[in-house]
């Protein structure tokens, strides 16, 4: 199959704008609870009625401060409450949001809102108030600062007294559908961000069209805790779809504690990165092992893993159906019980997550819908959903969307969704907008039989070998990070004899690695990194990841590096993808040791 078109199910007319649904809640349903957010140790609830009346009184500020139609806003911060109170009341003052990672740069924030044009920003904390400050003189269509945590979304409900209903109303309804909703500054893993124009119906169009198609996930019991940035669109997708289909969301920025937060808001679905699920599954199997019940658990896996791949062959047999009951009071509960207790559904993006993976989360009983979408497509174009899974797949298009896949391989999207365009950038986005719409993501991929999409690589990441082997590294990265010990990895070998890899150790898991095979407990990776025993725990990943490819498009030699890859030390960008430039550049010397 090479296009698949997937009927809409709900049309969006063209006055549609994201404010509409805070109101439309707060109208008829005032006492429903949208969202909680954290006080005092403990969760508290807030209704449709109170949301409106946090919005609008930020929103009445922005209009006081002389914040206009169509003026970019930039917004710097964690995933909190406050953050998700901005975004709409900006969107309430007919502005256009602008967002940042609260990781970013100097260098990147002055980018970003000087490309944008900012008048305003808002600022979490006294720290990202003080990296603003260092670039703050270089602003010149900046006229206001406010700073979360210094108390100035309060007074900016209280300077915005004298802003009437009626005068915020106007100005919130002379949004149109096609109006600019946002620019996402994509991270970029070459070159300067790009700032992605996102529309109201951009927005408005994923988020009706998804909610309607996964009733289950967007039920009236529904929640969700929110703790991937806001500032990445695969979380501000999820933001919108909440607040538009009514479901009770929460935010947490520590990830650290994520597990008790979890137990504590005992959400029903989440969304996360693959990582995330990996940390999960590495976490409890070295909990098991040093409790010395690491047999135990990987017959546990293993049942789950063959419990799930039965699913889609027939069914699990009697046999398989007892021992899976029996691991699921033994291992499986306990694992569900970690997260909360009700979590059915997971969303998961960003990167491929992998069949195994998928396959035991699903036989836990925790059913992981991976899907795949860019910045440029308002989050998902394609996502699996309850009745419509493939694992292994990224899915297939959400209702009212498009994929093609070109003669060379490449993904091409179309639908309402897809963006504007880039900001003050036409030549960059005549280079990957067709006219009649399509887009070209510059990923590769392949359509089954039945419109189900897999992503095989990027486009421009196609390495070619010396000996003319063309060779897609992600399929071999994704296995090799799978693996509880690899923590990040970069294939090499481009007009080279042969592939090899760069490999780093993941420290969360190096300290039960080295309980388990007997090495000092303060030695480092840099102490270990040639150890025997390392590097043949090492090869045991890169045996199985080699499994997926051809002989010559195997690894035949690799690294372990010294340190870690990090989005601090500029190997990764915010949305963790690898910034292969940067790696090249900084590990040059591991690469020639490679082929020395």
């Amino acid at each position: 199959m090479r296009e698949i078109h997937e009927p809409v199910l709900v049309p969006v007319p063209g006055s549609e704008r994201l404010s509409d649904d805070v109101v439309r809640h707060a109208i008829r349903t005032p006492d429903r609870v949208l969202l909680a957010r954290r006080e005092g140790g403990a969760w508290r609830d807030v209704t449709a009625k109170e949301f409106l009346a946090d919005v609008t009184g930020v929103a009445k500020g922005f209009l006081a401060a002389g914040v206009g139609v169509g003026d970019r806003v930039g917004l710097m911060s964690r995933t909190r409450y406050e953050w998700t109170v901005c975004d709409y009341a900006i969107w309430f003052a007919g502005a256009v949001t602008v967002p940042i990672y609260e990781t970013s740069s100097p260098e990147q924030i002055e980018w970003i809102l000087a490309d944008s044009g900012a008048v305003a920003v808002v600022l979490e904390s006294e720290k990202l108030a003080a990296l603003h400050g260092e670039v703050a003189g270089r602003l010149p269509a900046e006229t206001h600062v406010y700073v979360i945590d210094r108390g100035d979304l309060t007074r900016l409900t209280e300077a915005g007294r004298s802003v009437t209903d009626e005068e915020l109303e106007t100005r919130r309804t002379s949004v149109e559908a096609t109006d600019l909703a946002t620019i996402i500054y994509t991270s970029g893993t070459t070159g300067r961000p790009k700032g992605c124009e996102l529309t109201h119906r951009n927005f408005a169009f994923e988020a009706e069209n998804v909610v309607a198609s996964t009733p289950e996930i967007f039920a009236a019991d529904s929640s969700t805790l929110l703790f991937l940035p806001l500032a990445h669109v695969f979380g501000r997708i999820i933001e919108i779809a909440c607040l538009q289909s009514g479901v009770r969301m929460g935010h947490t920025a520590d990830v650290t504690n994520l597990l008790e937060d979890l137990a504590e808001f005992r959400p029903t679905f989440l969304l996360a990165v693959p990582r995330v699920f990996e940390k999960i599954f590495n976490g409890s199997q070295q909990k098991a092992i040093a409790g010395g019940k690491g047999a135990i658990f990987d017959r546990a896996a293993a049942t789950a893993i063959a419990y799930s791949t039965a699913l889609d062959s027939g069914g699990p047999g009697l046999l398989l159906r007892v021992q899976h009951a029996v691991f699921d009071r033994l291992v499986y509960s306990k694992l569900r019980d970690a997260m909360g207790g009700r979590v059915a559904w997971a969303v998961s993006g960003g990167a491929p997550l992998g069949a195994r993976l998928g396959h035991f989360f699903r036989g836990i009983g925790l059913v992981i819908l991976e899907g795949y979408g860019l910045t440029e497509t308002a989050g998902a174009t394609t996502v699996n959903r309850p009745g419509l899974l493939r694992i292994g797949s990224v899915g297939r298009p959400f209702p009212g969307a498009a994929v093609r896949v070109a003669e060379d391989g490449e993904i091409l999207l179309a639908g309402p969704h897809i963006f504007v365009g880039y900001w003050a950038n036409p030549q960059a986005t005549a280079e990957v907008l067709e006219a009649d719409g399509w887009f070209h993501t510059g990923d590769l991929g392949a359509l089954d039989s039945e419109g189900y999409l897999s992503i095989t690589g990027r486009k421009k990441e196609i390495l070619v070998t010396a000996g003319g082997k063309n060779v897609a590294p992600a399929v071999l990265e994704d296995r090799l990070r799978g693996h509880w010990l690899i923590s990040q990895c970069m294939v090499v070998g481009d007009a080279k004899p042969y592939i090899a890899a760069l490999v780093t150790v993941d420290l969360d898991s190096f300290p039960a690695w080295k309980s388990q095979n007997g090495k000092d407990a303060d030695a480092s990776v840099a102490d270990l990194a040639q150890d025997p025993d390392l590097v043949a725990t090492i090869q045991t990943a890169v045996d199985e990841a080699n499994k997926a490819v051809s002989k010559a498009e195997s690894i035949r030699r690799f690294r372990v590096l010294a340190v870690d890859w990090t989005e601090d030390g500029g190997q990764l960008t915010p949305s963790m993808k690898l910034r292969r430039s940067v790696v090249l550049e900084e590990f040059a010397p591991d690469v020639d040791a490679l082929y020395g």
